[in-house]
């Protein structure tokens, strides 16, 4: 399986062109809304937190839904036959959105605990990525884009959680 018929070594996918400015753009501003909570409840102005805190909670949840909706077109654009895993791997970031919401729904200790799950399972959609890459089912420079938002969004939402 290649991405657009083509196949590629290890050592081409990291000489390949560079992110489209586009979308490296587009996703480097997806961190400044994640950014912007995080100093809203740094702050510490009591009349934010809650809504920072919430706003920061459902963009992380969206972000990692979204991220299993990109794996899914990518396995429906795939030429060849694709393995089962991406399907079920496709379907997760929603259902774990879905789970980390639980405990508000039910009155439990929020946000914490679900912006920490959060957090951990965008960073673990690296994991994935790295299989999509190792199946050639992503373009050469989706690793270079994937890398710093994962950990980015990740490390942000960790600390986004911590200060809950």
């Amino acid at each position: 399986m290649s991405f657009n018929g083509s196949e590629a070594s290890d050592e081409q996918l990291a000489s390949l062109a560079a992110v489209p400015p586009t979308a490296r753009w587009l996703g480097l501003g997806g961190l400044l809304p994640q950014a912007a909570a995080l100093v809203a409840v740094a702050t510490g102005y009591p009349e934010w937190r809650f809504s920072a805190l919430a706003l920061g909670y459902a963009y992380a949840a969206l972000i990692l839904s979204f991220l299993g909706g990109m794996w899914w077109g990518l396995a429906a654009q795939a030429h060849a036959p694709v393995p089962k895993w991406i399907w079920f791997t496709a379907v997760t970031p929603s259902l774990v959105g879905l789970v980390s919401a639980i405990p508000w729904a039910v009155g439990d200790e929020w946000p914490g605990p679900s912006l920490g799950l959060l957090g951990l399972a965008l960073l673990g959609s690296l994991a994935v990525d790295y299989k999509l890459r190792a199946t050639h089912l992503c373009p050469g420079w989706w690793l270079r884009l994937r890398i710093p938002l994962s950990i980015g969004l990740g490390a942000l939402t960790l600390a986004l959680g911590y200060l809950a």
